[in-house]
C-alpha cells in the first residue's frame, strides 16, 4: 500500500467513527460516569451501624462475662464490618471473582487461625509430657 492509499484510508475510519458518536448521541445513548445510590439506603446502614454499636457498648454496660461476652462482641463487630464493605465500599455492587479476591482470604486466615488453636491443645500436652523435669 501507499501512504496516499493509508492516509484516504485512516480519514474515512476516522470520518465513521465521527459520525457514530453523533447518532449515538442523538439516540440517547450516552455513556454514564458511576452509579448513583439512594441516600435511604446510606441511612439506613448508618442506622444500623448506630444499632449495633449501641448493642455492643450494652454488653459492657449490662456487665455480660465469659464466652458469651467475646461472642456477642465479635458478632456485633463482624455485622458492621461486613455492613461497611458491603455498602460504604461498594462491595455488594462488584463482580463475584472481585469479591472472593477481597473476601476469601480474610475467612482462610480465621479458618487457619481456628486450626492452630485447636492443635495448639496437642502440643502444649506434649511439651508437658516429654519436656517435663523428671522427679
Amino acid at each position: 500500500m501507499t501512504n496516499a492509499a493509508v492516509h484516504v484510508e485512516g480519514q474515512a475510519t476516522q470520518h465513521a467513527l465521527h459520525a457514530y458518536g453523533h447518532e449515538a448521541v442523538a439516540s440517547g445513548a450516552t455513556h454514564t460516569t458511576g452509579q448513583q445510590h439512594p441516600i435511604k439506603l446510606y441511612l439506613v446502614v448508618w442506622g444500623w451501624l448506630f444499632v449495633l454499636s449501641t448493642c455492643s457498648y450494652l454488653v459492657d454496660f449490662f456487665g455480660i462475662h465469659g464466652h458469651l461476652r467475646w461472642s456477642l462482641i465479635l458478632l456485633f463487630m463482624v455485622l458492621k464490618a461486613g455492613l461497611i464493605v458491603a455498602v460504604f465500599m461498594h462491595m455488594a455492587w462488584e463482580r463475584l471473582a472481585l469479591a472472593y479476591a477481597i473476601l476469601l482470604p480474610p475467612v482462610l486466615v480465621l479458618v487457619f487461625v481456628g486450626i492452630m488453636v485447636f492443635e495448639s491443645d496437642y502440643t502444649h500436652l506434649l511439651r508437658v509430657v516429654f519436656f517435663a523435669p523428671t522427679a
